[in-house]
């Protein structure tokens, strides 16, 4: 989850969990800010984690997307903002993707915010939302690119499995049950995506939002997604639907200007060969 100076903290890699296998979970997602703003005016880094939910949406934690006063805002807030989706190494690592996000949509009853990315990502199947809560006492797994148990940055993707320990209005609680009773999310794994297994794959059922210290046993809080599903899918549909619209204006634009251009092309040689006093419609003889 990521840290904000001067604030409290919310939820980092996971704790006491273990390294995700090349290749898996690929709609993770690593969110990196570059040049973000300090109170005292400097700048700093940070990140967070996410899961892909659509080619052009990356589901992550609220707070992920704060301004210097501590505020939730629906805008990218450091001067660049990335997100790195399908690469389970954080550094050095191949293939994937590493998108800019360029907007950002806040959910208004949860602590759940929509990164819109630059480019669509269309080889890495999204992770589908849940649109039944989950259950106390179900199993789910989470995926982070925060800090692990000794403080120090995560080199590739951490994973664990946790028991939904109780659901609320919008959170819910999470206990660590595997590797170890103590694998916890720490500061960089806000907006990590806790998911479920179904017969039709893996589906979001919440986001890390807060916790104490890591690594710790008992619950953290997540923030639930699956109702605000209704929320999630129009925003993306909506959003995704102007700007396809806006695309294909754009892309009609230059196809009008040559369709203009070969007409007035087609007048003007007409008028070349028109013979005075003869039919508009013969041919005039050749000149060689």
């Amino acid at each position: 989850m990521m840290v904000v100076v001067g604030l409290a903290s919310p939820a980092s890699a996971i704790a006491n969990g273990e390294n995700a296998r090349e290749g898996a979970y690929p709609f993770s997602v690593l969110l990196t800010m570059t040049g973000l703003p300090t109170p005292d005016h400097g700048s700093r880094d940070s990140s967070c984690s996410g899961a892909l939910i659509a080619p052009t949406w990356v589901v992550t934690a609220g707070h992920c997307f704060r301004d210097t006063g501590g505020r939730r805002v629906s805008r990218p807030v450091a001067e660049r903002t990335t997100a790195t989706i399908g690469r389970t190494q954080v550094t050095g690592g191949r293939g994937g993707h590493v998108v800019e996000v360029v907007a950002v949509h806040q959910s208004e009853t949860a602590d759940v915010a929509l990164a819109e990315l630059g480019s669509a990502v269309t080889d890495i199947t999204p992770l589908r939302v849940a649109t039944v809560p989950p259950s106390p006492g179900e199993t789910v797994r989470l995926t982070g690119f925060g800090l692990t148990a000794g403080q120090t940055p995560a080199t590739r993707m951490q994973t664990g499995r946790f028991t939904i320990d109780a659901v609320g209005d919008s959170l819910i609680e999470t206990s660590g049950i595997a590797p170890r009773d103590d694998t916890s999310p720490c500061p960089h794994d806000s907006g990590g995506p806790y998911f479920r297994s179904t017969p039709g794959g893996p589906e979001l059922v919440a986001v890390v939002s807060a916790g104490p210290g890591c690594p710790h046993t008992g619950p953290d809080l997540s923030a639930r997604t699956d109702n605000i599903s209704d929320w999630i899918t129009a925003t993306a549909t909506a959003t995704g639907a102007r700007s396809i619209s806006t695309y294909l204006q754009l892309a009609l634009i230059p196809v009008a200007l040559v369709l203009v251009a070969a007409a007035v092309w087609a007048l003007r040689r007409r008028a070349a060969y028109r013979v005075p006093g003869a039919d508009p419609g013969s041919r005039p003889g050749l000149r060689r």
